[in-house]
């Protein structure tokens, strides 16, 4: 059998990613009037330039909500421009042709592999990088955060190395309560501590205030330090107090690998904001095949309901998917699974139901 592309492929090809981005667009401009209704009187109150309204929020914005909600508008394409192809007997004539089912899905995979590219780029590069001025706007003309603080900060900064702080300000970079213990051999050998850690922006340094340091021997006496200032660099930096689960959106995929080793190193309990990032990074795109050989089976016959009764269905299980990606990140907040597991978990049972439709189909 013959499996270079025909002009039947191309035709499909054509009409999947053309429809794609038309419903994109369409959608798009939709949501953006609807989002600019509910945040107007922010912009106003806030005295938002009209040139960072569009070029730092909604030109940033919409990479963002077309990568987030690509598994409906793929799902919704294939649905509607396979149903009209079924209606119109095209589908029959196709496969009257002596074309399989299985080789006139080739352009439906070929078509789902290209976006599923633009997604994984866009996850990966494009929308971190927008991220960072997005959230900004929101940050100043949207939501209005309040002082970042934090209580009983566990980190291990290097192999033995532990520092604890009490609770940290980010109003001053204050860290109150701050310890630093040095570990060999499951024996505690050095420990300091100050009332206060300032962070010194200019120098990289903490400057630690009433510090005491207690090294500790094999002999009688250990060898006590005291003082009221002291400098001293660490592989701890103010920007480790900052980072929440917003943060892990503006990292590229090398740093947000960078900082997920990080974290695992220094045992850091914010690393599920990362892990969870980074496999919803990849597991979103793959959904681009599932949902479309999901979407091609359920619209390659004709219904009694049409076109309208295959879009309400199309619409129903994209949904269905999202809510089960989004849904499936508590598994990951609650300690019930881990994040590789949770969040391909909506690609597997989707890929039983495509799997199983497709076999229904292709009879």
């Amino acid at each position: 059998m013959e499996t270079g592309l025909k002009k039947i492929d191309k035709y499909i090809i054509k009409k999947f990613i053309l429809t794609f981005f038309i419903a994109l667009l369409l959608i798009i401009v939709i949501v953006i009037i609807f989002d600019i209704s509910e945040k107007i009187n922010h912009f106003v109150e806030n005295k938002a330039p009209l040139k960072a309204i569009i070029l730092d929020y909604y030109v940033n914005w919409i990479p963002y909500f077309m990568n987030m909600f690509s598994p409906l508008f793929v799902f919704i394409t294939v649905i509607f421009f396979t149903s009209r192809m079924a209606a119109d007997s095209e589908i029959i004539a196709i496969l009257s042709c002596g074309v399989s089912y299985r080789r006139m899905m080739l352009p439906y995979i070929i078509s789902a592999a290209l976006i599923a590219l633009l997604s994984l780029s866009l996850s990966l590069w494009v929308i971190p990088r927008s991220n960072v001025t997005r959230l900004q706007f929101e940050s100043t003309y949207v939501k209005h955060r309040n002082p970042f603080s934090s209580n009983n900060v566990h980190y291990q900064i290097d192999t033995g190395k532990f520092v604890y702080v009490e609770s940290f300000g980010s109003w001053n970079n204050t860290a109150y309560g701050f310890t630093l213990e040095d570990i060999k051999d499951n024996k505690l050998v050095s420990k300091l501590s100050a009332e206060t850690a300032v962070w010194d922006s200019t120098s990289g340094s903490w400057r630690l205030n009433n510090y005491f340091i207690r090294d500790y021997t094999e002999g009688l006496e250990d060898r006590v330090r005291s003082g009221s200032k002291i400098d001293t660099v660490i592989s701890l930096t103010v920007t480790d107090f900052y980072r929440n689960k917003n943060t892990v959106e503006t990292l590229p995929i090398g740093q947000l690998n960078n900082l997920i080793a990080q974290q695992k190193m220094r045992g850091d309990t914010n690393v599920m904001y990362a892990l969870i990032e980074k496999h919803t990074r990849y597991a979103l795109p793959f959904s681009a095949f599932i949902l479309t050989i999901m979407g091609a089976s359920l619209s390659s016959r004709k219904r009694r309901g049409g076109i309208g009764l295959n879009i309400g269905i199309g619409i129903a299980l994209s949904f269905t998917y999202i809510l089960f990606l989004r849904f499936s990140q508590m598994f990951v907040y609650s300690g019930a699974m881990a994040p590789v597991v949770a969040l391909w978990l909506p690609n597997v049972i989707f890929g039983v139901v495509a799997a199983f439709l497709y076999s229904r189909a292709s009879k």
